[in-house]
């Protein structure tokens, strides 16, 4: 007991306390929170630790978990939530990201929607391609009948996510993809046009690099029957390209992924190709794959002298290394939601080692958002991460030996030994960047004043505390400012703030789609899987402004887009920023 009065107490904010209580901390048989947030770290610190068991020398565990502790504590390193939730307790279900399979018979649907029940259950969220669902009116030959649709069966999915809720208190996550060159893509697309549809589901299109060379060169594509493999018929692309345009304009999605981009990096092109991603399109995955993700707050990497910030590289390393291992332990003590899953995900063992709090670190260096100077930074404090998570996995490599389905892979044939089939990505964090009181993953400030709903009944309000810490210091009238920077989401307006004060606190709505779209393909250069960033634009941004995104996030090498017009939409109850499973 002694040892434990000398571990560092978290520092969670008051909007980080209301959180964990709500959704975290273990509760007793008569739903009474029987847990402090210092527990809930110990809990998950040591439950991770006692992987190092299974690989000598075992004697180091009781240093690694107090060293899992403090790198959770100081709030610079935080898991997925299903981590915080679950390691140490029953359910032991660690992962975040789900992809399952849907072939085309009912007996593979079905299935599907029971492992999809069994995984929300769990606290993860699921991904789903349903392009080899034969289209509507086609042969059903055991029937003589004619088929329904992907597009009907994904309503199933839906419906079962309204009544299976993660944990007992709210419902999950999902992602649905067709491909471009279905025969049903355009009543997809139009899908959530209607408010009322596929409320539980984020929707991406699946575009190939065939399908953008015919958009920009004015062609026609083919459509093909999964069935028969056979095309049915031909479409302009540029026609099909526009009406997915307009229907992000009028209500943010579908989104898109870029299904070519995403296999050329595969690293197991020898299991198959990638097909789905989980819910907010950052994890791309193979089929009963799942992924842990866990991000580094950058914010607090940084170092002063004499009032100038710099990035602290030396501790990156030094929490870069631990949180490799950290993911790659959990891994070990995830207790599977069922066995296909734990199967396929032990032979890659794939892991997302991301940041958040970058638009805070840019802040603290002085640096506006939507300058080159930015995407320089982005560019050296990805390149960094990137190597120093590659040479972790190395390491545990060495230790533990290379992930099983290594060979072949195309580790193999660079000649790179890891432990992890992939490292890097890019998640959205939306409730863990509210854990550790920084801005969400590398997305630029939504707005200086800011009021979220989490969990579907929490609404939290925050004023950005750097903003309120340099209005103070320039003694500027807070009381007023307040209410009339709640108003917007910019305050570019306000003359009664300084001009180079405001210049610092661009957000969201104040940055070209363009600048959007290169920084996300700045982190997608060095992230093994993918990035989750959302081109929030303003009310007037124009069908135009979403089709030159759209296209230039294709042409940087970007593997997805998923966009947002303000006001686009009534109620946006699946923004990925509030998904918890991420």
């Amino acid at each position: 007991m002694s040892a434990r009065r000398n571990i560092r107490p978290p520092r969670f904010s008051r909007n980080a306390q209301i959180v964990l209580r709500q959704r975290y901390l273990a509760r007793n048989a008569r739903g009474a929170v029987v847990e402090s947030p210092a527990e809930m770290l110990r809990r998950v610190a040591h439950d991770i630790a006692r992987a190092e068991r299974r690989y000598p020398p075992a004697a180091r565990r009781r240093d690694l978990a107090r060293q899992f502790y403090d790198l959770m504590a100081s709030l610079i390193f935080l898991p997925n939530s299903p981590t915080l939730m679950n390691a140490g307790r029953a359910l032991q279900q660690l992962s975040a990201c789900f992809v399952l399979p849907v072939d085309d018979s009912l007996e593979s649907i079905f299935d599907a929607v029971k492992q999809q029940a069994l995984i929300h259950q769990s606290g993860g969220g699921t991904g789903f391609s349903f392009s080899r669902l034969r289209p509507r009116s086609d042969l059903v030959a055991t029937t003589s009948g004619l088929a329904s649709g992907p597009v009907s069966f994904m309503r199933v999915f839906n419906m079962s996510t309204d009544v299976i809720k993660q944990g007992g208190t709210r419902r999950g996550a999902n992602m649905g993809i067709l491909r471009v060159d279905h025969p049903d893509i355009l009543e997809f697309i139009a899908l959530k046009q209607q408010p009322n549809e596929m409320t539980n589901f984020n929707l991406s299109v699946g575009l190939t690099d065939r399908f953008m060379q015919a958009v920009t060169r004015g062609r026609s594509y083919a459509l093909i029957n999964p069935r028969t493999e056979k095309s049915v018929g031909r479409l302009p692309a540029a026609q099909v390209f526009d009406q997915l345009v307009n229907a992000a304009w009028q209500c943010g999605e579908p989104g898109v992924l870029f299904l070519d981009t995403v296999n050329r990096a595969n690293p197991t092109p020898q299991l198959g190709s990638i097909e789905a991603t989980n819910p907010c399109g950052e994890q791309p995955l193979l089929a009963y794959e799942s992924c842990t993700l866990g991000s580094i707050n950058v914010a607090r990497c940084l170092t002063a002298h004499r009032g100038t910030h710099t990035i602290d590289y030396e501790r990156l390393a030094v929490v870069i290394a631990l949180a490799v291992r950290f993911l790659d332990n959990a891994l070990d003590r995830t207790k599977f939601p069922f066995s296909a899953i734990e199967t396929h995900t032990l032979q890659t063992r794939k892991i997302g080692l991301g940041i958040m709090g970058f638009a805070d670190l840019l802040i603290r260096l002085g640096i506006p958002y939507d300058t080159e100077d930015a995407l320089q930074i982005a560019e050296q404090l990805m390149t960094f991460v990137q190597s120093q998570a590659h040479d972790a996995s190395r390491r545990l490599a060495q230790e533990r030996g290379v992930f099983p389905s290594y060979q072949g892979s195309r580790l193999q044939a660079a000649g790179l030994r890891r432990r992890n089939a992939t490292v890097t990505t890019i998640a959205p964090t939306g409730t863990i960047s509210i854990l550790a009181g920084c801005s969400a993953g590398i997305e630029p400030l939504y707005g200086i004043s800011v009021a979220r709903t989490v969990m579907e009944d929490i609404r939290l309000e925050s004023l950005h505390p750097e903003f309120l810490a340099q209005a103070r210091a320039r003694g500027l009238p807070l009381a007023d400012l307040r209410r009339e920077i709640g108003r917007r989401e910019s305050i570019q307006h306000l003359t009664q703030i300084p001009q180079d004060l405001r210049r610092l606190f661009v957000t969201a709505h104040d940055i070209a789609p363009a600048h959007h779209v290169r920084m996300q393909a700045v982190f997608q250069r060095h992230s093994d899987s993918g990035v989750s960033k959302t081109i929030n634009l303003p009310s007037t941004a124009t069908p135009q402004d979403i089709a030159s995104a759209f296209l230039l996030a294709h042409e940087l090498g970007c593997k997805g887009l998923t966009v947002y017009r303000s006001g686009s939409r009534a109620h946006q109850v699946m923004a990925c920023s509030h998904v918890q499973s991420c």
